[in-house]
């Protein structure tokens, strides 16, 4: 089973990622981080194989520790979620910075699973 973790200030939201997570059978949800520092520090504890991260955070914002996580470690696999509105120019972004692939809110579990086993 692949560790993911979840990273996302809002918990409705995390919770309805982790249930898809714990119910794939493949992944297991080591943590949930409310903001990118926190997922920062998370990682180096956890050793999550995937971070799902939000782009929009208090704080440190996705994008934020999505640069931060691939200058400490160029092997990490970082998924960001977001909602469908103004995505373009952040979701180029996020790819240029190192993250793997985009998952969109409202959830559909099996779009966010088959995302999962890609990498």
């Amino acid at each position: 089973m692949k560790k993911v973790l979840v990273v996302d200030d809002s918990l409705s939201v995390a919770r309805q990622l982790e249930k898809i997570i714990a119910e794939s059978g493949d992944f297991t949800c080591v943590g949930h981080a409310k903001n990118g520092a926190e997922a920062i520090k998370m990682n180096h504890t956890e050793n999550p194989e995937i971070i799902c991260m939000d782009m929009n955070m208090p704080g440190m914002d996705g994008l934020t520790a999505l640069r931060s996580l691939s200058a400490l470690d160029k092997d990490v696999k970082v998924v960001m979620v977001t909602s469908l509105g103004g995505v373009g120019d952040k979701f180029t972004e996020a790819l240029k910075l190192g993250a793997k692939n985009v998952i969109s809110k409202p959830f559909e579990a099996d779009n966010v699973l088959r995302i999962l086993r890609e990498l």
